[in-house]
């Protein structure tokens, strides 16, 4: 399992990536125009089968010490997309900062899907 380690005056401290993954997905799931999460494509959707990760669509990185989020995101039809997205990142990288105390490099927001809510 991949770790993303940081050095502190008193130590050294690990955070799994599944970790931060899941600081992200319940911070986007909270985003108001998220209605899910998609994979990235037929490949992933396959390897999330069997990995039986309910995190997918959220893929956390380490490139150069820095923290890099994927959000890969279903939208309600009929919100205004560009505003959801920028709402996840924000709302994402809040969080995750909040939660670790450190700076997350960038949250990208991928729409794989729009989504029609079943209004009864």
């Amino acid at each position: 399992m991949e770790r993303f380690s940081f050095e502190e005056s008193k130590g050294k401290i690990d955070v799994s990536i599944a970790a931060i993954a899941s600081i992200a997905y319940d911070a986007l799931m909270s985003c108001y125009g998220v209605v899910g999460t998609a994979s990235k494509g037929f490949a992933t959707d396959i390897a999330d089968a069997f990995s039986g990760d309910s995190k997918r669509g959220v893929v956390v990185r380490e490139i150069g010490g820095q923290i890099v989020i994927d959000l890969f995101v279903v939208v309600e039809y009929g919100t205004r997309i560009a505003s959801v997205a920028r709402s996840a990142m924000n709302v994402v990288k809040y969080n995750v900062e909040q939660a670790l105390g450190l700076p997350v490099a960038e949250v990208n927001v991928h729409v794989q899907e729009l989504r029609v809510s079943d209004h009864d």
